[in-house]
């Protein structure tokens, strides 16, 4: 049996190469008759980059960029496509990794930094720039990048806004006069791994601002922040921030991206498998083996789990989804996509304990499960 391993990261865990190899050293541990392909996935979140850079034989390109506090770090994005391409890792310069618990502050974080690299790709004569926004430590709804790339954001009193972005409260236009004009001639891709808006009670703001430190008052003047930023954003360039799908990635960034430089915003996962030929492995493939830290209802809005599992079926294979948490009950809505759905915890467990077992438990799972398909107690219909 050729079995196709195409796990996402397990967040807080496991990165994808490292869950996709526990699962295929599971299934050589079985009694099951196969050989494993490793093709870890990503839908837009933390890691997304580095792995497209594998895949597609990049080169990194190290640098000096500004981490989300203004402190000068070291750095690095990747370049494919024969050096036309660059992949930009949103944390690798603005992400939640880069600080300490208790020094986080979203009302003053930006992704300035990842500005910075986006400029040093432009340096390059790249002409088209993929980004993956997740991990990142911001809400500042993409000014830090727009602000690395020449645009000024003016405040009542006529000043530039030095205090982002807390200040863009107090915004009254924005000066794109200084914008660097390279990115005019560079398509810019957004790869997201949510759905949600730029504003409202599942806003960027909302859903996001406490995951990076906002405190319930730092969540209202995020909110009415990017509110402001929205309503300048369309008055300058005609693109409504608060509508486009998507938008609320990275605390917003995808929205800004979208509305002073003409990003597209792309569902990640669809993307990255495009991207990195993941059709021409499910032409091998008997059974495909996907997984991340929880599959759930939530997993379907686009999460790379559902992206692995649309594509097998496609392709009329089997699919086994492996999580830290599945739902108890059967789910007719994810049924559609995975034949069997198998948690890695014994119920009940202790998060904090799962996620330092999730490398033994993913091994010992996938040996469960060769041994059981080895056995015909997990049958597939033709």
């Amino acid at each position: 049996m050729q079995i196709l391993v195409a796990p996402n990261a397990f967040k807080n865990s496991l990165d994808a190469f490292a869950a996709a190899e526990a699962i295929a050293h599971g299934f050589a541990l079985s009694e099951l008759d196969c050989n494993c392909e490793c093709f870890p996935v990503g839908d837009g979140g933390d890691g997304t980059a580095d792995l497209i850079i594998k895949k597609c034989k990049g080169v990194q390109v190290e640098g000096e960029a500004h981490d989300p506090s203004g402190k000068k770090i070291n750095s690095s994005f990747g370049i494919i496509d024969n050096g036309s391409t660059a992949i930009i890792e949103m944390a690798n310069a603005s992400g939640l990794r880069l600080l300490d618990q208790e020094k986080l502050n979203p009302l003053l974080a930006t992704c300035y930094g990842t500005g910075e690299q986006v400029v040093q790709a432009l340096d390059k004569g790249v002409k088209k720039i993929i980004i993956g926004m997740g991990g990142s430590a911001t809400v500042d709804g993409g000014v830090g990048i727009l602000k690395a790339l020449g645009i000024r954001f003016i405040g009542r009193d006529g000043n530039e806004i030095l205090s982002l972005p807390a200040g863009l409260s107090d915004l009254a236009t924005a000066d794109l006069s200084n914008l660097d004009n390279r990115i005019n001639d560079c398509k810019v891709f957004v790869l997201c791994d949510v759905q949600n808006f730029l504003l409202g009670e599942n806003g960027s703001t909302a859903i996001f601002g406490p995951q990076k430190g906002a405190s319930p008052e730092a969540v209202i003047i995020l909110e009415k922040a990017l509110d402001k930023l929205s309503k300048v954003g369309k008055e300058v360039t005609g693109k409504d921030m608060s509508a486009i799908k998507r938008g609320g990635t990275s605390g917003g960034a995808a929205a800004g991206l979208y509305a002073f430089i003409n990003a597209t915003l792309v569902n990640g996962i669809d993307y990255f498998l495009t991207l990195t030929k993941f059709d021409d492995a499910l032409k091998d493939a008997d059974l495909v083996v996907t997984g991340e830290g929880s599959i759930d209802d939530q997993t379907l809005q686009g999460k790379g789990p559902f992206g692995v599992a649309s594509r097998a079926k496609q392709f009329g294979l089997p699919v086994i989804g492996i999580a830290g948490k599945v739902p108890a009950g059967k789910n007719e809505s994810l049924m559609k996509y995975f034949d069997v759905l198998m948690s890695i915890n014994e119920e009940p467990f202790d998060p904090e304990t799962a996620l330092i077992k999730t490398e033994p438990n993913l091994v010992a799972t996938s040996k469960k499960i060769g041994d059981m398909i080895a056995k015909g107690e997990i049958a597939f219909s033709k």
